[in-house]
């Protein structure tokens, strides 16, 4: 039970830090979607550095590789509301 937690709590952390480095009008925004931002960050951090051997089977990403994935996942979010592919929610 605490595992989750800490992981909700890196993810919320992760995903506060990549929103203030890259502010824009089409970021999703609320305490749900940041904390899903950084979540989702830290799996890809973690899955990428699994792959390439940096971290090992049973180690995941700390706070600073979560934030460079909730950034890349922020990132992927602008190009896909850019392409009109998701809407944007803050544009109605």
């Amino acid at each position: 039970m605490g595992g989750i937690i800490w992981v909700i709590i890196v993810g919320f952390v992760a995903g506060i830090i990549a929103r203030f480095l890259s502010p824009g009008p089409n970021n999703p925004s609320g305490f749900i979607l940041t904390t899903v931002l950084g979540i989702v960050g830290a799996f890809l951090a973690t899955f990428i550095g699994q792959a390439i051997g940096h971290y090992g089977p049973e180690q995941g990403a700390g706070f600073i590789t979560a934030t460079i994935g909730a950034l890349v996942v922020l990132f992927i979010w602008n190009r896909l509301v850019a392409a009109r592919v998701i809407p944007d929610i803050g544009n109605k």
